[in-house]
């Protein structure tokens, strides 16, 4: 099992491309980012608990932010965790996707989310009532993007006549696609059907009780068992080792919202706890 560190870039707190560098240097697989283009003085509560953390409304833009990891970073994969994507133009998403696996030499993991919070998707022209169905086709609009020559699509959020558009991802025929959300049916559905594995938060999700029903989902699709992929987010260090036994591809460890210097004593911190479990 790899072990990568989920960080929430800011401008509140280490810069992004240090983060990715620090992360690196210690032995870690991967490293995340999550997006939030705004947040609602509205908003809900957060799947975390009543109140969304401030931090949520500093957020970086998140290509830019894998950006400035790609170039600081040789080695270690570059994670979305997660893109948003019903809240973003399916052409333009497209393009930044190829664009970071290019730039990255095709480091790029590509996790997808369909929104939790109601006003945020509605300010991007989004409904939470719809948000599956519009990622289901904003992925198979980039997919025609990514794979063909001239490419074209007839949707109900997107339509473009023939088309060329570069870069293609370097990966090939795409960056990996892990679909995040709760267990059940719905999510089962949308892995199965156009991704490449599930991206679950400990804690929220039961992750051990669902895989097997979603490995015989997969493998009732016609895919290939060792093809599916499970990224496990905010995996809780004592946890490590019944996620590997699971099966688990990659458990990824939260880093705190913090200054330079408590968030490498926190990376540190994963680090040691890593070598020890001889899990790195």
């Amino acid at each position: 099992m790899e072990i990568g560190v989920l960080a929430f870039p800011s401008d509140l707190t280490f810069p992004p491309h240090e983060v990715a560098r620090a992360a690196e240097e210690r032995g870690f697989e991967s490293v995340f980012f999550p997006e939030h283009s705004h947040l609602p003085l509205d908003s809900g509560p957060w799947p975390g608990g009543p109140v969304v953390p401030e931090h949520y409304a500093h957020t970086l833009d998140l290509f830019s932010a894998l950006g400035a990891a790609a170039a600081a970073t040789d080695r270690i994969l570059l994670g979305s965790g997660i893109c948003i994507v019903p809240q973003h133009d399916a052409i333009w998403l497209a393009k930044q996707v190829a664009t970071i696996d290019h730039v990255s030499q095709g480091r790029f993991v590509f996790g997808i989310g369909f929104g939790w919070n109601r006003p945020e998707l509605a300010d991007h022209g989004a409904t939470f009532a719809e948000r599956r169905e519009s990622t289901r086709e904003h992925v198979a609009t980039m997919k025609a993007l990514w794979s063909d020559e001239v490419a074209s699509f007839e949707g109900r959020w997107t339509s473009f006549g023939p088309s060329r558009a570069w870069p293609k991802p370097t990966q090939r025929p795409h960056p990996p696609i892990l679909v995040a959300g709760g267990a059940g049916p719905r999510l089962r559905a949308a892995v199965v059907d156009y991704a490449d594995g599930w991206a679950p938060i400990e804690g929220r999700n039961e992750v051990l009780a669902e895989l097997p029903a979603l490995r015989e989902a997969w493998k009732a699709a016609g895919r290939a068992p060792d093809e599916l992929q499970v990224t496990v987010f905010g995996a809780q260090p004592d946890h490590l080792a019944a996620l590997a036994e699971a099966g688990v591809k990659r458990a990824v460890l939260a880093l705190p919202v913090a200054p330079a210097e408590m968030l490498l004593q926190s990376l540190d911190h994963l680090a040691g706890h890593l070598e020890k479990s001889q899990l790195r």
